[in-house]
């Protein structure tokens, strides 16, 4: 369950469609001194965040880690999630992004060892079990467990495409049609996953013939890549 999303980015003030860039920013020339800072001021930060995470008002710390996570990278995202196996997780990410990867692999390598509160991601993990997950599209609440999709596999490239349907969709707006889109996919697979595995993600106003559950797809996928390990 995620608690707060928001990119990094000086001046934000509305959480963004995540694929929209910030305005430019200084980008830190050391990865690695950036990262160490970066842990320094999250633990100067932490009791702030987790009063405003026990008190469930994540905004009361949102302008802060927007500049902690700007200040590593300008174009990084970051979520406060429900953890695995911790109470919390953070996450930072660049959402596959070569560019990106020297600055969230220097973050990862310089984090803390994990904790009962604290775990900590450089991709956003899935979830348990996505078929137990609603999520609020702008006025509407999706059940996971209602999606339903097609999978075609090209098996010489090992990737899939895939079609998404909800039985909701044609209720939403064009900014909640994108975000159902790829939403399922990430909970169910992780972003990583998804972005190694999925080739084209359409969504589709009525079912797929022959769809499948998102707990179907993550075994095809998940299959798919033990097959290349």
């Amino acid at each position: 369950m995620r608690l707060f999303r928001r990119r990094s980015g000086k001046g934000a003030q509305e959480a963004p469609d995540p694929r929209t860039p910030w305005p430019q920013q200084d980008v830190p020339g050391d990865p690695t001194a950036a990262a160490v800072e970066f842990w320094r001021d999250w633990f100067e930060l932490l009791p702030e965040v987790n009063a405003a995470l026990g008190d469930r008002e994540p905004h009361r710390v949102e302008h802060d880690l927007c500049r902690l996570v700007a200040r590593l990278h300008p174009d990084l995202h970051f979520s406060l999630e429900r953890g695995q196996r911790a109470i919390y997780a953070l996450v930072i990410t660049g959402q596959e992004d070569p560019r990106l990867r020297v600055y969230t692999d220097a973050w990862r390598a310089a984090a803390p060892e994990e904790d009962p509160i604290w775990e900590y991601h450089d991709s956003v993990p899935p979830v348990p079990d996505p078929s137990e997950v609603t999520v609020n599209l702008g006025a509407h609440w999706i059940a996971l467990a209602d999606v339903r999709v097609s999978a075609v596999v090209d098996s010489a490239e090992s990737v899939v495409d895939v079609v998404v349907h909800h039985p909701g969709v044609a209720a939403l707006d064009e900014a909640a049609r994108r975000a159902l889109t790829f939403l399922p996919l990430d909970a169910t697979l992780g972003e990583r996953l998804a972005a190694e595995r999925l080739r084209r993600v359409e969504l589709a106003d009525r079912e797929p013939e022959g769809a499948i559950t998102l707990l179907e797809l993550r075994a095809l996928v998940r299959g798919l890549a033990s097959k290349d390990a």
